[in-house]
Formats: structure tokens, C-alpha cells, sequence
């Protein structure tokens, strides 16, 4: 049964270790950015969007189950990237990056395209 958090709890030898939820978030949100194709992460709160706001974390989310992680993440791509090849490397960054650092299993990231990035016209 998945289970939210606000913090991710690890004994260690010297003991525990606890890692926010937004830490990770916002480490899974640099590592979508770092992808080429991606032009952005899609989502976040509408006060955010109003105030055009960037926050690394928008559009992610964390699910907890036992030692694994699942994370949702929503971007945008630029036009003319192919949508399941910037996902795919979208998920191998994220996957990298979160084990890396924190050093939990990241069992799955979903992907979900929320837009499209258009170049401007030059005039």
C-alpha cells in the first residue's frame, strides 16, 4: 500500500538519515531539465503559473512504498522531438540521479507529456 510522506527516514551506522520529499522532487525536476528535447516541466500550482513561478519540483511527484520510489513527471518538449525518446531518457536521468544521490531504489518514473514548445517565428 503506497504511503505519502513528508520525509524519507534511513539508519545508518551513526544514525538515521532523513531526506525530504521536495529534496527529491527537486532533484528528479534538474534531471528532466538536463534532457534534451525537454523544454520545460508542465504542472505546478495555478498560483505558480499565474505568478510565472519556476520551481524545480513542479510537476513531480513522489509515491512511497516500503524502500521503493515511484515518481510522476510532467514536462514539456520542444516541437519536433520524438515524444517516446526524450521519455525514455527523461526516465534513465531521473533513475540515475535520485539512486545517485540519495541512494534509495527508484522503482519506476512515469512520464506524462503536458505540452508542446513551439520556436518562435522569427519576424
Amino acid at each position: 500500500m503506497s504511503e505519502s510522506r513528508e520525509y524519507y527516514s534511513r539508519k545508518e551506522e551513526h544514525g538515521d538519515v532523513y531526506i525530504s520529499e521536495e529534496v527529491l522532487e527537486m532533484i528528479a525536476g534538474a534531471a528532466a531539465l538536463d534532457v534534451e528535447g525537454v523544454s520545460g516541466l508542465a504542472g505546478g500550482t495555478v498560483g505558480e503559473q499565474i505568478l510565472g513561478r519556476k520551481k524545480l519540483s513542479k510537476g513531480i511527484t513522489i509515491l512511497w512504498e516500503s524502500d521503493n520510489i515511484t515518481i510522476d513527471v510532467a514536462i514539456q518538449i520542444k516541437y519536433g522531438s520524438i515524444i517516446l525518446d526524450v521519455a525514455k531518457k527523461v526516465q534513465e536521468a531521473i533513475i540515475t540521479n535520485v539512486e545517485a544521490t540519495s541512494g534509495m531504489h527508484v522503482a519506476a518514473v512515469n512520464v506524462r507529456v503536458g505540452g508542446v514548445l513551439f520556436d518562435k517565428p522569427e519576424e
